[in-house]
């Protein structure tokens, strides 16, 4: 009897040791996925991103002078939010649109677009703040449905060609722009598209991280 209590003894240890190693290899799985890429607080009132694609890289600055988007904008890259997301939208002439959270698992032929993190950012309009090529603006929902033209909490577009993007001036937030890397927009404009507007190739973006 000894022995067998001793036995099960024996294999209740293991089995509480193994249960304890794979928590703990899980909580530092846990706290890699959840540790931010960055400091939020040491970025500049105007920070530089390097926004790397599968078609290549832009370097972006953000607008001081649109304080909620940006703000919104660093936290969603701290946190990884934009890799492997897709550019889903692509429409040659005029501009680039990303930042559908759904994009990321979507299958082949999905409409994309009405994803988000369940949160809209109060409009920002800055008269000297256009939309010219490189432009970032905030992508938001119809007028009808949406009067204040708030936007969405993720999703935004970049600038091909500014002649077809004017008229948007003044109804979507602009909030900062690409300084280097305008021919990545041309080439990502290009490609094919099918439903939707949608590439017909997954184009992603990889990582969104500062330049300091």
């Amino acid at each position: 009897m000894k022995k067998y209590i001793l036995f099960s003894l024996i294999i209740m240890s293991a089995l509480f040791m193994g249960s304890c190693n794979n928590t703990g290899k899980k909580a530092k799985k846990e706290a890699a996925v959840t540790q931010p890429a960055f400091d939020p607080a040491a970025l500049p009132e105007d920070p530089v991103f390097e926004l790397k694609t599968s078609e290549g890289t832009m370097i972006i600055r953000l607008y001081s002078d649109t304080p909620l988007h940006r703000d919104n904008f660093i936290k969603l890259a701290a946190e990884r939010y934009y890799d492997n997301i897709l550019f889903h939208r692509v429409i040659n002439g005029f501009m680039i649109q990303c930042g559908d959270p759904e994009s990321r698992t979507a299958t082949t032929g999905q409409r994309l677009g009405s994803g988000g993190p369940g949160y809209t950012v109060p409009a920002e309009f800055v008269p000297e703040l256009i939309h010219k090529k490189g432009a970032i603006a905030a992508a938001r929902t119809g007028d009808a449905v949406n009067p204040e033209k708030a936007s969405s909490g993720s999703q935004f577009y970049i600038v091909q060609n500014e002649a077809a993007c004017r008229r948007l001036d003044g109804n979507y937030t602009v909030f900062g722009e690409v300084i280097n890397g305008l021919e990545i927009i041309d080439k990502i404009a290009a490609v094919q598209t099918g439903a939707a507007d949608r590439p017909v190739k997954d184009i992603r973006i990889l990582s969104i991280l500062p330049v300091l």
